[in-house]
């Protein structure tokens, strides 16, 4: 189909931990053209994790600034792909922010976690949501807004407060304050919302104090949310015609629409995902998720999170300062080993399949010979060993061997470090050329809403360039990952 002034094109937002994106996405699956504005996270006190929710709004609309005026064609409809967990604030007349917002990094609710654990609550809490009680998740983090603001509690139950997350932050101000709601994937991830009723839980709400009246309605991730009001180059009246969270979006935009494919996104955390036709329960220390809906059913996942990789060598590059991030990265590359050193990257806790809140960070088998490159080189195979133990972890859950694994997002771009993921895994590891993965799985399902791609298979039929990564069976991994078992022993206990 020739491209005209009336074929299809989807404005698709990624607003995640360290940028705000926009891509817009034709009917061939092609982005043509993109934005992108970079954003800041900061640490007010130990385990405290939060950004400005107005600098995400600002830097969300100057990505889409400037993708717009790369293009002189009319937008068909909006999507949105968002970091998952993290929770914001606001007056719900006003539009006055009441928190910052609190990132799924963020660890202040883990005395809450505490003491819903030490009631005994957790497990029922892991059967309804299919979610470890962590610190990561939204309802831990809304209930210490409402402790924390003038008569919260009260102000929520009659429906003043929004409690909500960036998804839904960014549709309320894209539709001018008209709309307060969210998707099926980022509601999966509050720890609130019931994977077998698929709505909110009564009993969780009472369990963690958060009133119905402050949340979101759920809709399915693709079909109508909202309109448009003007914003710059944003006209008014464009259809947000889809929202899911990043990671979700990641696993649609690789094409996994069936159970036997497991991608990883790697960014900022990291998070293994694989599609599975219902809510089977993990017994190996991973989540169960829904995955997305489509307006016709859901789809649900497996899921393990990993809280620090590209964090962690970007914490170790600081630590080791003194010459830029690239040069130590390519310095750590180019050496024989890592020098016996071991990082474990528990810098605010651990994730799956561990979820210790109070772990810390550790580094290992320092010697007067260790060097800062070796201790990037131990903060990069950490990416590695914290993704085969969620592999492992997977591959016990589902019964049988996983065969390759397809990875996304920008610590792919380290080739090193694929092939030390696909000899360390000994699997193929594929690799989206691709940089806007979430922003593409979000425009797809915008687009099948609105009957640009008919079904699934003719998504899985689009044109998506890849790399692939063959193990080296002569690398024996084994004896590495078993000191880094150890290591990973020292900071568990």
């Amino acid at each position: 189909m020739p491209m005209n002034e009336t074929t299809p094109l989807i404005l698709a937002i990624d607003e995640g931990t360290s940028n705000a994106k926009a891509v817009l996405v034709n009917e061939l699956g092609q982005v043509i053209a993109r934005g992108s504005r970079p954003l800041s996270l900061s640490h007010p006190q130990d385990g405290f994790s939060e950004q400005d929710p107005q600098q995400i709004w600002e830097s969300t609309l100057a990505a889409i600034d400037q993708c717009l005026a790369q293009v002189d064609r009319p937008i068909t409809a909006m999507a949105i792909s968002n970091q998952r967990e993290s929770v914001v604030a606001w007056d719900r007349n006003s539009g006055e922010l009441l928190s910052p917002c609190i990132s799924w990094q963020c660890r202040r609710s883990t005395p809450l976690c505490a003491q819903l654990h030490a009631q005994g609550h957790e497990a029922s809490i892991l059967e309804k949501t299919g979610l470890a009680l962590d610190p990561m998740f939204s309802a831990g983090k809304m209930r210490w807004i409402l402790d924390h603001l003038e008569n919260g509690h009260a102000r929520a139950a009659t429906g003043e407060i929004c409690l909500g997350t960036v998804d839904s932050w960014l549709l309320y101000k894209l539709s001018g304050g008209q709309v307060f709601a969210t998707d099926y994937s980022n509601a999966a991830r509050t720890q609130l919302f019931n994977l077998h009723t698929c709505r909110w839980d009564e009993e969780l709400l009472a369990l963690f104090a958060i009133p119905l009246a402050a949340l979101p309605t759920i809709q399915a991730s693709a079909g109508f949310f909202a309109q448009t009001v003007a914003f710059g180059r944003l006209p008014a009246g464009i259809p947000v015609m889809s929202m899911i969270g990043d990671s979700h979006a990641a696993l649609y935009g690789q094409g996994g629409f069936v159970p036997g494919l497991v991608k990883a996104t790697l960014g900022t955390g990291s998070s293994l995902m694989t599609p599975m036709s219902g809510p089977l329960a993990s017994t190996h220390g991973l989540s169960t998720t829904l995955a997305w809906h489509d307006g016709v059913a859901a789809t649900y996942a497996m899921e393990g999170n990993i809280v620090h990789t590209g964090a962690a060598v970007q914490w170790a590059s600081r630590l080791v300062a003194g010459e830029s991030l690239d040069q130590l990265t390519e310095q750590a590359a180019q050496l024989p080993d890592n020098g016996g050193v071991y990082f474990v990257p528990a810098l605010s806790g651990l994730g799956a399949p561990h979820w210790q809140a109070d772990a810390r960070g550790l580094i290992c088998g320092l010697t007067e010979a260790t060097c800062g490159a070796h201790i990037l080189r131990a903060a990069l195979e950490s990416i590695g060993y914290q993704i085969r133990d969620v592999f492992d972890a997977m591959a016990q859950d589902i019964g049988s061997p996983l065969k390759e694994l397809w990875v996304d997002g920008g610590v792919t771009r380290n080739r090193w470090l694929m092939q030390f993921l696909a000899n360390l895994l000994q699997c193929p590891v594929v690799r989206s050329l691709s940089p806007e993965v979430s922003a593409l799985g979000a425009a797809h399902l915008a687009g099948k809403a609105l009957g640009v791609w008919a079904d699934d298979q003719a998504l899985a039929q689009l044109e998506r360039q890849r790399e692939r990564f063959e193990p080296d069976n002569g690398a024996s991994m084994e004896a590495h990952y078993s000191a880094w078992k150890k290591a990973l022993q020292r900071t568990l206990s």
